[in-house]
């Protein structure tokens, strides 16, 4: 029997295995790696290049640009300027590289923008709420993704407070989906993101790791980031970049919950992760 397929324009991936996604944020301030890919306030293309390639190499199938910093206090960037970070990327990466190229963005002209481009998925952790992003996403006729966040990054992890956690970010999913529907986006072009660090305690983020398998009832893939976050930091007392190990635990209880997607800063490692969770669960086939 043939594998189940998720179309990202020309290129597919199967919805049978798990996928990794590899960050590259062209930004100055993102948390882990804001400003590495910048060389004399400039983005650096031959370093852009070399990191994704090594993506690729190392196991990744999707490639997520960022051009906008969602750390916990981030500040707002213009439009015009966010699409001067991403489109030149996502032009770079959708030419030289056999990929699937997503762009990170809440931003309907930048939307725009990055289709034009090449990319071939939305990934928004506003979840087409800003005005005219739905319409603007649908126009583009790409899959999105849709992330739920409590508040704005400026001041969501200030108070965050649910009476049910997860309920509450299913409910949200779920009318996100039915507004996508309204709008023109069809159910087997969304994926959905519960959005762990995002508008959420580290009680919250355990609470929602230990159910994502509730998420597999709203009928759409299920993308998870939870790669080097502060829920991580706060359980091992680690810096940033010594936060590898422990984030692997987390992609590994992720993928037993029916994760599809991790999205990631070390590809290599995760991607020797997956691979024995697919080789466990294949042997039980």
């Amino acid at each position: 029997m043939a594998d189940r397929v998720f179309q990202f324009g020309a290129r597919s991936l199967s919805l049978d295995c798990p996928q990794v996604m590899g960050i590259l944020n062209v930004t100055p301030d993102s948390f882990s790696d804001g400003g590495l890919l910048y060389r004399e306030g400039r983005l650096d293309r031959s370093e852009l290049l070399f990191r994704a390639a090594e993506m690729v190499k190392a196991g990744a199938t999707l490639l997520d640009v960022g051009g906008e910093s969602t750390r916990p206090g981030a500040a707002l960037v213009g439009g015009q300027q966010e699409v001067d970070r991403v489109v030149p990327a996502i032009e770079a990466l959708v030419r030289e590289l056999d990929v699937v190229v997503s762009v990170d963005t809440s931003t309907p002209a930048v939307m725009t923008a990055a289709a034009q481009a090449g990319c071939g998925l939305i990934n928004d952790v506003r979840a087409l709420g800003r005005e005219g992003a739905l319409a603007a996403a649908a126009a583009t006729r790409l899959p999105v993704c849709l992330m739920h966040m409590q508040g704005q990054p400026e001041t969501m992890q200030q108070a965050p407070g649910y009476a049910d956690v997860v309920v509450e970010v299913m409910e949200f999913l779920q009318q996100r989906l039915l507004l996508c529907g309204e709008a023109g986006i069809p159910s087997d072009q969304v994926i959905v993101d519960p959005g762990f660090g995002f508008g959420k305690t580290l009680e919250h983020n355990l609470v929602l790791l230990n159910q994502l398998q509730q998420l597999m009832c709203l009928r759409a893939p299920v993308l998870v980031g939870l790669s080097r976050k502060s829920m991580i930091g706060a359980l091992l007392d680690k810096t940033v970049d010594a936060r590898v190990y422990g984030s692997l635990a987390a992609a590994v209880l992720a993928l037993t919950q029916g994760a599809w997607i991790l999205r990631v800063h070390d590809v290599a490692a995760t991607q020797d992760a997956v691979k024995v969770c697919q080789a466990v669960r294949e042997s039980c086939r």
